[in-house]
């Protein structure tokens, strides 16, 4: 049996666990990022490797507890899964390493929450059970919650625990979805579902096609799809930069687990549940996609801009996955960790612009603008990431987008275009405004209020530049290997699309439960 594949779950385990050790005041918090640091280059290593196995198309299977009764809980590393790892691995470094200059001082237990949070997702990819799915969801939701609350009063508690009743909710339907599915088909193995729900007697057919549209509606609260993404924008924007910068990641989560559960669950095989939910994710993720677009031409601030960027990103993934053909699901793959990178990007440079412009303010009396030295590099770092998220050439973004346009139907040409193209559009008309009134306002001008968390602080440490760039080079190198890059997604896709390796090989593994 391949070990490898509990690593990525079993290291970040053990680095909380070690993390929480070390909190002692005696030890400091270079100890602290010591071990931080030790169990992200453990983990590192481990994601290459599965990395490399999984880009060659192979599919390992993990049955945890494997007891001699051939009982366990299985775990599976397959193309999507390998992407979704790596994805999340870069993300963390970057938000580490920002996190590491000094802000994880200021939240109790930051590093064992920024553990257990990788933890969660790493097992949410890698898992083959729905119902660890939902253990892997809570334990990435509550070091989330813990993340976003450390260190926060007024206005951010409130938002921070609005969060928390959120997501809480959505926790316990997802439960009663559970039980249904199980009353209904007997098993919560992805694989052995895919196969039950093909031969499901008509009398259970309305049964699980409820439970499974409750699902459905949980996976899409969690990425944040109208209506259901009321929480974002505010939580995201309040939250510190480095939390928010990792929580990008959160809303593709449940991205990948409509991808996972349509793939697996739905194919043309399934009979009667063949495709089901993919018309009005289709046109939900549509909707989406503008009313986001108009919430980002709206914002007041900019962390309110990119957290709508975020439901934007998140809602072209939903079209590109609802379309459900090759080219649009390995195009969505390809624009997923872009628009993961260049979301977390902008929070930093966000919080960068912030630091510098009340820096200068506490020293220029009132000068609410940042002097031309400090606008250099926050103004490059925004204009990559505005040209990136909006979609222009030459970078990543554009790319995507174009291989998206290419793949859809003729049928939804139209609305497709206009609604992907017209987003587009108000993104780079809200970018605009927002670089204007950040770097082109000549002192004199009306006053920009500063938030009211702000304080006056020394110029931002060069490692969190390092990290916004870190990010933003990411976005870069996607562009630059993007025929590669589009080949492995090209492989993904197809992979996803004949599903009967992934059930063949699991069902290997694991022994088959007798069908009620």
């Amino acid at each position: 049996m391949n070990h490898l594949v509990i690593l990525p779950i079993l290291i970040p385990l053990l680095g909380a666990s070690l993390s929480l050790f070390v909190e002692h005041r005696r030890y400091g918090p270079k100890v602290q990022r010591s071990v931080a640091w030790a169990s992200m280059a453990a983990l590192a290593v481990v994601v290459g490797l599965l990395y490399a196995q999984t880009s060659l198309g192979h599919t390992s299977v993990y049955l945890l507890g494997d007891w001699p009764a051939r009982l366990g809980v299985s775990l599976v590393a397959d193309g999507l899964a390998g992407w979704m790892l790596l994805t999340t691995l870069l993300l963390a470094i970057a938000c580490l390493l920002y996190a590491c200059t000094g802000w994880d001082r200021r939240a109790p237990h930051f590093h064992a929450l920024f553990q257990f949070q990788l933890m969660g997702l790493n097992g949410a990819f890698l898992t083959g059970d729905i119902f660890n799915l939902f253990v892997f969801f809570e334990v990435l939701l509550i070091a989330s919650y813990g993340l976003l609350l450390s260190g926060g009063r007024g206005l951010r508690m409130r938002i921070g625990l609005h969060y928390v009743v959120f997501n809480v909710t959505a926790s316990t339907v997802f439960l009663i979805a559970l039980a249904m599915l199980y009353a209904t088909l007997g098993s919560l193995n992805m694989a052995e579902i895919g196969q039950r729900i093909a031969a499901l007697p008509p009398s259970h057919l309305k049964l699980a096609k409820a439970a499974v549209g409750l699902l459905l509606v949980v996976f899409c609260s969690k990425a944040a799809l109208l209506p259901l993404y009321l929480w974002l924008p505010e939580a995201y924007a309040r939250a510190p930069a480095a939390v928010a910068a990792l929580f990008v990641i959160m809303t593709k989560v449940g991205l990948y687990a409509v991808l996972r559960v349509s793939s697996l669950w739905f194919p043309e095989t399934s009979g009667a549940m063949a495709g089901y939910g993919a018309d009005w994710l289709l046109w939900a993720g549509l909707a989406t996609l503008l009313v986001a677009a108009l919430g980002a031409v709206a914002a007041a601030r900019m962390r309110v801009l990119v957290a709508y960027l975020v439901v934007v990103s998140a809602a072209t993934l939903f079209v590109a996955f609802a379309l459900g053909n090759a080219g649009s699901i390995s195009a969505g793959l390809y624009y997923l960790p872009q628009s993961t990178f260049t979301a977390a990007a902008l929070f930093l440079v966000a919080d960068l612009i912030r630091r510098r412009r009340i820096g200068n303010a506490a020293r220029h009396e009132g000068d609410l603008t940042a002097l031309p030295p400090a606008k250099t590099v926050p103004s490059a770092l925004f204009l990559i990431g505005a040209v990136a998220v909006a979609g222009l050439p030459p970078l990543a973004g554009f790319l995507a987008k174009a291989a998206l346009l290419s793949s859809v139907p003729q049928a939804l040409t139209g609305v497709v275009w206009a609604a992907i193209l017209g987003s587009s559009l108000l993104v780079i008309t809200a970018l605009t405004r927002t670089g204007i009134r950040m770097f082109w306002r000549v002192p004199g001008d009306e006053d920009d209020p500063l938030p009211p968390e702000a304080h006056a602080e020394a110029p931002t440490r060069p490692f969190e530049t390092a990290a916004a760039c870190l990010l933003l080079a990411y976005v870069v190198a996607m562009s630059l290997f993007a025929a590669p890059l589009m080949r492995q997604t090209d492989a993904i896709a197809t992979q996803l699309l004949t599903p009967s390796g992934y059930t063949d090989e699991v069902r290997g593994t694991t022994p088959q439960v007798r069908q009620p």
